[in-house]
């Protein structure tokens, strides 16, 4: 079906996947879907333009409101909330089907009752008024001894709860925790989550159950309840930091290829995870050296096996190189960091280019000297045709200026604001090279020179306060 869909409904279809994935042997089958629907959707994934794709489904809606006025059967019901959702999804008011949606979640055949759930969960927010009427289903449902059913009111949860509803929730999900099936407890804490999200302090009694889920014997329930943990530590540090023991030994067991190798992705274990780990240490141990000091050995073993070569690789390396020069530093870590950054900013590729160069920038925040051994790849990158790169190098060399090399990286800054035409990177160029003239000129013959310069070049670019301050400077 998404094959079908317009470019935007895609990515609307896309962020349904976990949802729909369920529904798909069914769907793919078409047993409960007519050849009109699949005409439907052929026709819309045919559209040459955005007015003949409105057309079709303006006619679709028409219709629909119809077909919602008669009987239907069960099965030409689910095909009707199922178009409906496709209008929905590009772009079509549909809303006198939303009461069929809900309706449906009430349904005893569990086909019919994930269609329902899907389709509220799509088409309705947490705030109308039909999601306060699916909270008596959404409780039975959560009580079933069926884990199919289950999971299918677990996924719509998040997108339908809100503050008044939460409360009546909140128990049947906490209860869930301790289900026998792993998919459930997954999906019992991302709900959980998003109960922190709309009220932080509903999980607060929560603590020890999610500990204990950060031990769960199922790596995904495990990484589900890093979220949400990641989340309580940025509000409140203090209270998680006892937890870091427990994050590195997970990071390190990852690491080490302890999990099942359904969790590799190109070879590279559980790397999301491992993304999460490194984000979750590095909000711990800002500012924090006793935290820090039980990370630095990890992280070094992170940054060894994560430099294969591959893409998934380079995004472990970058957050690692992150949380490095966020926790309370240490020097060996840093200059490995820098090293494995200097082939990002010397490749080719210019995404990987772009990676390194946001890399340095966070190491020179930290200490300027471990960036300036990549200075000349620095400017190199500052010749680049993408524009995107250059600002972003702009910023870097900005940064990594210093006394001892002002005059080699205004000179630089200088030739690219004769050569450019891009007004914005121009004005760039003419801050940044008043800025660190202003900083550190090495005497006053060399800023009024470097001055002129810029005055010559881009005048038109330079603040009224700068030109003031030369004049009176020459004045004197």
């Amino acid at each position: 079906h998404r094959r079908g869909l317009s470019w935007s409904a895609r990515q609307q279809a896309d962020r349904l996947t976990d949802f729909a994935r369920p529904l798909s042997a069914a769907v793919m089958s078409g047993s409960h879907l007519s050849k009109d629907f699949f005409e439907l959707i052929k026709s819309i994934g045919e559209c040459k333009s955005k007015q003949e794709e409105d057309k079709i489904l303006a006619n679709e809606v028409s219709v629909l409101k119809q077909r919602f006025t008669e009987t239907l059967s069960a099965k030409k019901m689910k095909e009707a909330i199922v178009r409906m959702m496709y209008a929905e999804m590009l772009g079509h008011d549909a809303a006198f089907g939303h009461i069929h949606a809900v309706n449906m979640t009430q349904q005893v055949n569990m086909l019919s009752k994930r269609v329902g759930y899907l389709a509220s969960a799509v088409c309705l927010h947490p705030g109308h008024e039909l999601t306060t009427l699916l909270v008596n289903t959404m409780r039975r449902d959560l009580k079933s001894s069926n884990h199919v059913e289950v999971c299918a009111t677990l996924i719509a949860i998040p997108k339908l709860i809100n503050l008044e509803t939460l409360p009546a929730l909140l128990p049947p999900v906490v209860s869930l925790l301790d289900h026998s099936h792993e998919v459930v407890r997954k999906k019992a804490v991302m709900a959980l989550h998003r109960f922190f999200q709309l009220q932080p302090s509903c999980v607060g009694d929560l603590s020890e159950k999610l500990r204990r889920v950060l031990c769960d014997k199922d790596p995904a329930v495990m990484g589900a309840s890093l979220h949400i943990l990641h989340e309580a530590a940025e509000l409140d540090p203090p209270s998680q930091k006892d937890l870091v023991p427990s994050f590195v030994s997970i990071l390190k067991q990852i690491t080490e290829h302890r999990l099942p190798s359904s969790f590799d992705y190109h070879r590279m274990p559980a790397p999301w995870i491992q993304i999460k780990l490194l984000k979750v240490l590095s909000t711990l141990g800002t500012a924090d050296q006793g935290a820090s000091e039980g990370m630095y050995e990890v992280l070094y073993d992170v940054l060894r096996r994560a430099d294969t070569g591959i893409n998934i690789g380079y995004a472990i390396i970058y957050e690692c190189v992150r949380t490095i020069t966020t926790i309370y530093p240490n020097i060996q870590l840093l200059e490995t960091a820098a090293n494995h950054i200097s082939r990002f900013v010397s490749s080719e590729n210019h995404n990987l280019k772009y990676l390194g160069i946001k890399a340095l920038a966070s190491i020179v925040q930290v200490n300027q000297k471990y960036a300036l051994d990549h200075q000349m790849l620095v400017v190199e990158c500052m010749d680049d045709p993408d524009e995107t790169l250059k600002r972003k190098t702009l910023e870097l060399l900005f940064r990594m200026t210093n006394a001892s090399n002002i005059i080699f990286v205004v000179n630089k800054l200088l030739s690219h604001l004769r050569a450019t035409t891009d007004v914005a990177f121009r004005a760039g160029l003419t801050e940044r090279i008043t800025q660190l003239a202003e900083r550190y000129a090495p005497d006053n013959s060399w800023f009024i020179s470097t001055m002129n310069a810029v005055f010559e070049l881009g005048g038109d670019l330079v603040r009224a306060d700068v030109a003031h301050n030369l004049m009176r400077l020459i004045a004197e």
